[in-house]
């Protein structure tokens, strides 16, 4: 089983009251850092390691420009907000709970960065899935069957197709709880000639 986490940015709020009573500029206004709606893949498998990057290149959907997201190609995250939510992440990474007995879900974390005149409301979630790496695809014809077939399986919640640093194709089956790769293995067959290298 592989970890991705997937950060979204819920919220922001914005407390004037206190900017103008303590910030050098008392009109600041609220965090331009982060917009509501942007969301951040974090991944850590072949040879992407994002946490070691601040979260640099994570950003995968925002309203605004993405050279001016924390997060995006131009600077990492925050670091008000990467002293907030990295230790969720890295658990995440691992396959951790983040939050066990406080959130109704142990893969889930709200948090909020530490500027307290204008924070940022983050939600953090693992995301389980398996890497499958087969032979025998060669159109997408061959990848919309095999979807079909692993959407089927009861605790899949999503199928992508990737490709490695080696160019190498392989699917992301993502679970929301643990399977047997037999499962995997037998929906796969179900489409035809394909070989299963191997399931990380």
């Amino acid at each position: 089983m592989q970890h991705k986490v997937k950060v979204t940015i819920i919220d922001k709020k914005l407390y004037p009251e206190l900017q103008s009573q303590y910030c050098a500029d008392p009109h600041s206004g609220e965090c331009p850092c982060y917009n509501i709606g942007d969301e951040f893949i974090f991944e850590r498998y072949g040879s992407a390691d994002d946490f070691w990057h601040m979260g640099l290149n994570t950003l995968k959907q925002t309203v605004a420009s993405e050279n001016t997201v924390a997060g995006g190609s131009r600077f990492p995250h925050c670091s008000e907000a990467w002293d907030a939510i990295s230790r969720y992440i890295y658990t995440g990474l691992q396959g951790g709970a983040i939050m066990r007995g406080w959130m109704n879900d142990e893969k889930i974390m709200i948090a909020c960065c530490s500027d307290g005149t204008r924070p940022v409301i983050f939600k953090i979630e693992r995301l389980d899935y398996k890497a499958v790496f087969i032979s025998g695809i060669y159109s997408a014809e061959d990848r919309s069957k095999i979807k079909q077939s692993l959407e089927k399986i009861l605790s899949v919640t999503n199928v992508i197709f990737q490709n490695n640093e080696q160019n190498k194709e392989y699917i992301e089956v993502f679970v929301n709880k643990e399977i047997n790769n037999s499962l995997i293995e037998n929906a796969i067959r179900n489409c035809g000639q394909y070989q299963i290298l191997h399931i990380d």
